[in-house]
């Protein structure tokens, strides 16, 4: 078996697996360079790992970044200080200045906590909104293992089970599309970015995505009488389903499409035998007020807090230029993005007026 398939085969039998730790996203990420970690045991048998991402930043130089890992028994201070040993070698090469890492660790895993303070990292988990992190810092998860559709479904808040129901009865069907339905799914996100003000990534990322996880990544459609009105990107990997892209329309949001979605991507795995249904990140700017929270919530799923970042600079100096430089981007960003999209919706309002007059 090449190194390649026994690396796969291991993590994605791991508890703490994650679909970000394979070859198939590194080859994704086009801008970045990559690093794999593998630690054997004395038999030669893999017993962790963690795929690093490598890219260049303007003026600082490179940054190193592992998302959701690494992978195996994280909580093995001997496994730990090897792939420290091993990343400050990496880091060398490249002449980084930090290595940031995002791991599937809760925040209340004091255990490890202590571990990767003594190896010498920091943590940093304080962030609340999404623009703080690189990964959503928290989650809601839906245990399925060994579950039926109708003990899952009954877990749902009654609202949650109520809309399901609205949407069958208003004649909402759900059909698998994949490349087939990439053209109506990115119209769907162009227009749930407009409305939720954020940028969206170009169309060639998510058929990259199709592509590279030819038969984990999928894309469903929500129509109403023949028109798409919603739509959903998930990922299988290992004995996980995770929720990637989703993205509806601004007509027919009484029929409550995105809540039919979701018990179908859930129905789909439990039929494929996965353990976990991730919904993925909540931002808790708003506490649990805010209706991403609350829409992920009413399908019954664990809040999960996850430690955040936990990072070492190895030019503490570049390091904090880069986190100030970061924050002046990101604000300034947003502010010319939210400025150009108030000047199209008043021209939009300028047109309708216009044509009325």
């Amino acid at each position: 078996m090449r190194i390649i398939e026994k690396y796969e085969q291991f993590i994605s039998k791991q508890e703490y697996n994650d679909f970000q730790q394979s070859i198939q996203w590194a080859k994704l990420k086009k801008y970045w360079e990559n690093e794999i970690i593998i630690i054997y045991d004395e038999n030669k048998n893999i017993i962790a790992t963690m795929s690093i991402l490598i890219r260049k930043v303007p003026v600082f130089g490179n940054i190193m970044y592992v998302p959701r890992g690494p992978i195996g028994d994280i909580h093995d201070e001997n496994i730990l200080k090897e792939i420290t040993e091993r990343t400050k070698k990496i880091a060398k090469k490249y002449k980084a200045f930090v290595i940031i890492i995002e791991p599937n660790i809760q925040n209340d895993d004091e255990k490890f906590k202590k571990v990767i303070t003594k190896l010498g990292y920091q943590i940093n988990n304080k962030a609340m909104k999404f623009d703080q992190e690189i990964q959503a810092r928290h989650n809601f998860r839906l245990n399925i293992e060994n579950k039926t559709e109708e003990e899952v479904f009954q877990s749902f808040s009654s609202k949650t089970r109520y809309n399901i129901r609205v949407a069958i009865k208003k004649g909402v069907t759900v059909v698998e599309k994949n490349l087939e339905g990439l053209e109506e799914f990115y119209r769907l996100m162009e227009q749930t970015g407009k409305r939720d003000d954020f940028r969206i990534r170009p169309k060639e990322y998510f058929e990259d995505i199709l592509k590279k996880f030819p038969n984990q990544a999928k894309i469903f459609i929500a129509y109403h009488a023949e028109k798409p009105i919603a739509a959903i990107m998930p990922i299988r990997y290992g004995n996980k389903m995770w929720y990637l892209y989703g993205a509806s329309g601004n007509e027919n949001r009484n029929c409550m499409p995105n809540y039919l979605l979701q018990w179908e991507m859930i129905k789909m795995a439990i039929k494929n035998n996965c353990k976990l249904y991730d919904f993925r990140g909540v931002s808790m700017d708003q506490g649990e007020q805010g209706g991403i929270f609350r829409f992920k919530k009413g399908f019954g799923g664990d809040f999960v807090e996850l430690i955040g970042e936990i990072y070492m600079p190895f030019s503490r100096i570049k390091y904090v230029g880069y986190k100030i430089g970061k924050r002046v981007f990101c604000a300034a960003r947003h502010f010319t993005y939210k400025h150009m999209h108030k000047d199209r919706v008043f021209e939009k309002v300028l047109e309708r007026k216009r044509k009325k007059e």
